[in-house]
């Protein structure tokens, strides 16, 4: 019943905040405004309590007489039928009580959270108070955007630039003024690097310690709309994370004051913070403190002792701001990213350790203590000092937190006697932090800690057990004792970490789209050194720069040079070419959970009330009902929009499955058709839209990047093998650097495509190579590239580039599908008219999906704008194919001049009716009204949701389908 009820609980929590956040539910501010709203929690803990108090009476109790004659019989605890049935009946009652106090809670988290949120984009200058420290660091050289969550206060609009000065004397006039009545947001500030702007200043953000104050000019956007929502490649949901952590908006910084004013001493501190915010603030500013400790000389020393220092910082504060990108790709790669979080093996060895020496110092100096307070409660009330302060001291994310909650109710229980497990206890934990906050719900690291935790109490009691029931078995010779005690060891530590690892792919494919296997080997090992060596050595330093920093900078050589001894080992295990593919990628989503979840809800239920081995047949039909629905969903052709990073940069994936090919039905190659009736044909497009003649910011996106963000993508949509590639833009027009150093990190902005194309190629197959422009330089770079990343490829794989051109054809076997170029003329010496748009020709309805990494089966239709052809097809045309897709990827207005003279007249000698026509190009395309007509476009959608201007001019409505 606990776990049934708990289950509830969260369920209801769950869907009320994903319908909430996805449907328009108006809601009256009573609810807000009421003191019901901070009552809520504790009432519902009120009737917790009553429902488990009321649970006890159903129990039935033991006759004690009948003990003795060894027959049992069981005494109710209600001989009376109607107090029976008033006990049901009240803790039914109670129970739906729970449920939708719960589902309550929610909803008022979720209006308070839509009150304060950012709903339109502007630019304000506002007065801004930083919270904690920043999740990242600035630095120009390495290209490193800084984050901090902070609060701003006093927002106006911005009607100009303002300079340093200019809010300087902004800052100074606003001190005057009445705070009364003014609005907070609570938001995450962004600053990139820009070669254009004066680094120097921005770089000061890095001095900025929580609690300072100060003014800056910005520019707010909403979360939904914000650039790390709507194209985060990683398939990590940025918009929940940030919900989940009470961010009402994303904001960048365009200008700072030059004083900073220290919460200490500010007259602009509001007097109603408690004594709990001004504890946290204090601890805060210690950790900024240790990161600049760490941070000192940090130019001069090299990448590898940069990122060891990094991780150690990590593993002691939490604090993963200087970690780059590279070691955190690693850490997931070989499965030990939870490593870098502060977990209860930090809290607990740290608590023990100070615990142990209190004691000691009470044994020594104070032992009369103990004739007051038993033993256990002393080291019990310095466990939960130390991990509170601790948890605090890392930021008091969800597994630290649970940890020093963990210990508190665990030593309440025994103080009290309470018949609870300590499953219960978890259980009881994990409810009470969602009545608290219910938006925990969408942080991975709620369910990955309490997950986990429950998995290791499961398998401690099924291990302790199997071990008492095995214990006088192993009473053998010493000399045996000492290896079967090892053998025993290590099959127990593959045997809880296969546990773990099975247990926990469904959450962690629902959570990330992804799964290392490499964490099945690497965690054997990993766990013990970070848990015996590495944390203690890490914990003991921390203590030690208390009191004398010169013995914890000793320590902390020792475990930095642990730490890069381990990155060298696992860079080199992970880039072994036999055992390259260690991504697993499996469309879990949330109604195959909720399948799982169902089939074993006969084990959750009381014993007796549902026969649990005949409900399995029905289940399993069900969930096997949904998973064919689910995979019927890939036997239509489909171009997905993949998020790249870059509003300007687009890759477009084209599925096309052969099983549904009319035309292969009907074959005379049934060899062939029956070869490829399983198969899937893919292609990929990848075009640059930045305008030539317009002036656009400068991409921060490399090569590596979006190689790994597309192999992530293809991976997560089972693609193991492209037909062909096609760079649509022409990249290869800037002087080609053929050094020996070439690598997809350093390549040359021109060059973003094809290094990204030769990446992908080292990974997974690819038959054909398109190239827009001059592909004769496409040997010499990918000749460089392997050279520079020999010790790196998975294979040395070459693939021949051809040419992009107008004219160049490709068309499937069986006659369903082609693919043909409509612009590029690469022979001719203006690089204007170089790019290659291409149309795809199919015999099946084509759909366009805008892909939605974090969830790919909520992947939504692109928004279209529908207009009516010129030309409309005739009745009696006999043409095969049906539908068409151009994929436009013009950057000047020249292309399609060059169309308009060339090609219009051979277009209508050879004419096909189509019977949809979609565009799908930029915003930013100089595509003209003529041109769209002349193809008998249908609908436009643009890569970047944006409406295409020349399209207004006609008749045109929008719509997303």
């Amino acid at each position: 019943m606990y776990w049934l009820m708990g289950s509830l609980i969260v369920v209801a929590m769950m869907g009320v905040l994903a319908v909430a956040d996805s449907v328009a539910m108006p809601l009256g501010s009573l609810l807000v405004d009421n003191a019901i709203a901070p009552a809520l929690p504790l009432l519902l803990i009120t009737l917790a309590i009553t429902l488990m108090v009321l649970a006890q009476f159903n129990i039935p109790a033991v006759n004690s007489s009948s003990i003795s004659q060894k027959s049992p019989s069981y005494l109710p605890c209600h001989p009376n039928r109607a107090c029976r049935i008033l006990n049901h009946t009240l803790v039914v009652a109670l129970a739906m009580a729970l449920v939708i106090g719960s589902a309550l809670q929610a909803m008022i988290s979720h209006q308070q959270a839509e009150m304060t949120e950012v709903t339109k984009p502007m630019r304000v200058q506002a007065l801004v108070t930083i919270e904690g420290i920043s999740d990242s660091v600035y630095d120009a050289a390495t290209d490193s955007s800084y984050r901090q969550v902070a609060t701003i206060s006093h927002v106006s609009p911005l009607v100009s630039e303002l300079t340093t000065q200019d809010l300087d004397t902004l800052t100074v006039s606003e001190l005057d003024k009445d705070e009364g009545g003014d609005s907070k947001h609570r938001v995450l500030l962004n600053a990139y690097p820009k070669k254009s702007s004066n680094n120097s200043q921005l770089a000061r953000l890095n001095h900025l310690q929580p609690g300072d104050q100060l003014f800056m000019s910005l520019t707010l956007a909403p979360l939904a709309t914000s650039e790390q929502a709507t194209n985060n490649p990683s398939g990590f949901d940025s918009y929940r994370w940030l919900r989940g952590r009470h961010i009402d908006g994303v904001a960048n910084v365009l200008a700072t004051s030059s004083p900073i004013v220290s919460a200490s001493s500010s007259v602009l501190a509001p007097a109603s913070h408690s004594y709990l915010q001004s504890f946290r603030t204090h601890i805060d500013q210690g950790r900024w403190q240790l990161r600049q400790y760490f941070y000192q000389d940090w130019a001069e020393q090299t990448t590898e002792a940069q990122q060891a220092k990094a991780v150690t910082l990590s593993l002691l504060t939490g604090d993963r701001s200087l970690i780059n990108r590279d070691t955190k790709d690693l850490y997931q790669l070989a499965g030990i990213s939870h490593l870098l979080a502060i977990s209860g093996t930090h809290i607990l060895f740290l608590a023990i350790m100070l615990a142990g020496a209190v004691i000691l110092i009470f044994n020594r100096l104070c032992p009369l203590v103990y004739r007051y307070v038993p033993r256990w409660q002393v080291r019990w009330w310095v466990m939960i000092g130390a991990a509170f302060i601790y948890a605090l001291f890392t930021g008091f994310d969800v597994p630290a937190a649970r940890t020093a909650w963990m210990l508190l109710a665990i030593g309440v229980v025994r103080l009290t006697l309470l018949p609870i497990s300590t499953m219960r206890v978890l259980l009881a934990l994990a409810v009470l932090m969602a009545w608290q906050d219910p938006y925990v719900l969408w942080q991975a690291g709620y369910w990955l800690s309490f997950i986990a935790v429950a998995l290791l109490l499961k398998y401690d009691d099924t291990s302790y057990k199997y071990a008492q029931s095995t214990v006088a078995s192993h009473r053998t010779k010493a000399g045996n004792a000492l290896v079967k005690r090892v053998w025993a060891l290590s099959k127990r530590m593959f045997t809880l970490q296969f546990w773990l690892f099975i247990t926990l792919l469904p959450i962690t494919l629902l959570l990330f789209g992804k799964a290392s296997l490499w964490g099945l080997l690497i965690n054997l090992f990993a766990i013990g050194l970070f848990g015996w060596v590495i944390v203690p050595l890490n914990l003991l330093a921390g203590l030690c720069y208390l009191l004398s920093p010169v013995i914890a900078n000793s320590i902390w050589a020792l475990v930095i040079a642990i730490m890069a001894g381990l990155h060298e080992w696992i860079t080199w295990l992970t880039s072994m070419p036999v055992l390259a593919k260690a991504w697993l990628y499996t469309p879990i989503n949330m109604a195959i959970l909720l399948m799982v979840l169902l089939s074993i809800l006969p084990w959750l239920l009381p014993r007796g009330l549902v026969s649990r081995w005949l409900a399995l047949p029905p289940l399993t039909l069900l969930m096997m009902t949904v998973y064919a629905n689910q995979q019927s969903l890939m036997t239509i052709p489909t171009l997905y929009i993949l998020p790249t990073g870059d509003r300007y940069v687009s890759a477009v994936l084209l599925q096309y499955p052969i099983v549904n090919d009319e035309a292969g039905k009907n074959n005379n190659s049934q060899s062939l058709a029956t070869d490829q009736t399983k198969k899937n044909v893919s292609w990929m497009f990848l075009a640059d839209h930045r305008p030539t003649t317009t002036r656009t910011v400068t991409s921060h996106l490399t090569a590596d990047k979006l190689s790994m963000s597309l192999e992530q993508q293809l991976g997560s949509l089972s693609v193991d093998k492209l037909e062909g590639i096609v760079v649509q833009s022409a990249s290869l027009t800037a002087t080609l650097t053929t050094d020996h150093k070439r690598t997809v990190s350093n390549a040359a902005p021109s060059e973003l495509l094809p290094m990204t194309v030769a990446q992908l190629n080292q990974r997974l197959p690819v038959s054909q190579y398109w190239q827009a422009g001059r592909s004769e330089r496409w040997p010499k770079m990918q000749q460089a590239y392997q050279t520079g990343n020999h010790s790196k490829s998975v294979s040395t794989s070459a693939i021949s580039a051809q040419r992009c051109e107008q004219g160049k054809s490709w068309q499937l076997a069986t006659g369903g599908l082609s693919i043909e170029a409509m612009t590029g003329w690469s022979k001719i010496g203006d690089a204007s008219v170089w790019d290659c748009t291409v149309a795809i020709d199919t015999h099946l309805p084509m759909r366009v999906l805008i892909y939605n990494v974090a969830d790919p089966m909520r992947s939504l239709p692109a928004t279209a704008q529908t207009l009516t052809p010129s030309v409309q097809s005739s009745p009696h045309h006999t043409q095969a194919a049906s539908s068409r897709v151009i994929l436009n990827a013009d950057t000047h207005r020249r292309v399609w001049q060059m169309w308009s003279l060339l090609c219009v007249a051979e277009k209508t000698d050879k004419e096909t009716r189509f019977d949809n026509v979609i565009w799908l190009g930029h915003s930013a395309s100089d595509i003209t009204a003529d041109v769209l007509r002349q193809q008998s476009i249908n609908k436009i959608m643009t890569y970047d949701e944006k409406a295409l201007e020349v399209a207004l001019a006609l008749n045109t409505t929008v719509s997303s389908k």
